[in-house]
């Protein structure tokens, strides 16, 4: 009991340290996603710490994982008003995101020479993670490693998206906020909200989107290419 809770209280407070450093030192590699999953590893390993004892009260933020995702759906609603006359233009995007995101991983993957179980492990990268889970076992794949795979990619979408975004000079709030919902889902979408609530409501969207249409083609495509 007293590790389930040192776990839970211990990864909160090193979440809220390494977002104050992030305040005051504002650069990407510094954000809390990824300082903080560093430090946490270090520590387990530092200390011995078996990942499944941390995980006894690290699970307990992961339950929360869900509402926070719904939770942005506040600003999709608040922008639905503005997103409806575009809706068609998004699901579009979308579609054209998720099925760059499919078949760009599951190629670079194969021509690493990765096995099919990896490669199946790979495809649904870039959804949420409970969503990226079910399509891996659905396709014969490895849900844990999806969900390391998820991470992944929405950790170096927050840290290198608004870097790409500033390099190609894109600065239309809806574009930003496809890219980062269509390639890194929840913690993208996160990141964008950091940048505007319009950014943010555009990547919740095309999360939403970007997951539907996964779901649908995830398992065609492995039938068909592995």
């Amino acid at each position: 009991m007293m590790s389930t809770l040192l776990s839970f209280i211990g990864t909160i407070l090193i979440f809220r340290w390494m977002r104050m450093l992030h305040v005051k030192f504002p650069v990407p590699l510094f954000l809390p996603i990824v300082t903080s999953t560093a430090l946490i590893i270090l520590l387990l390993l530092m200390t011995g710490t078996a990942y499944h004892a941390y995980m006894e009260g690290g699970q307990l933020i992961s339950t929360l994982l869900g509402p926070a995702v719904v939770a942005l759906a506040v600003p999709l609603h608040e922008q639905w008003d503005r997103l409806k006359e575009h809706l068609l233009l998004l699901a579009g995007a979308s579609l054209s995101g998720t099925l760059i995101g499919l078949f760009s991983g599951m190629y670079m993957a194969i021509w690493f020479g990765m096995n099919e179980e990896m490669v199946r492990s790979l495809l649904p990268k870039s959804v949420t993670a409970p969503i990226a889970m079910d399509i891996a076992a659905l396709i014969n794949g490895i849900p844990p490693l999806s969900a390391v795979y998820v991470m992944a990619a929405g950790i170096s979408g927050s840290v290198f998206g608004p870097l790409l975004l500033k390099k190609l000079n894109i600065q239309h709030p809806m574009a930003a906020g496809l890219g980062f919902g269509a390639a890194s889902h929840g913690i993208g979408t996160a990141r964008a909200l950091e940048l505007g609530e319009q950014q943010g409501a555009v990547s919740s969207a095309a999360m939403t989107f970007s997951a539907i249409f996964a779901s649908l083609l995830c398992p065609p495509i492995a039938a068909l290419f592995l």
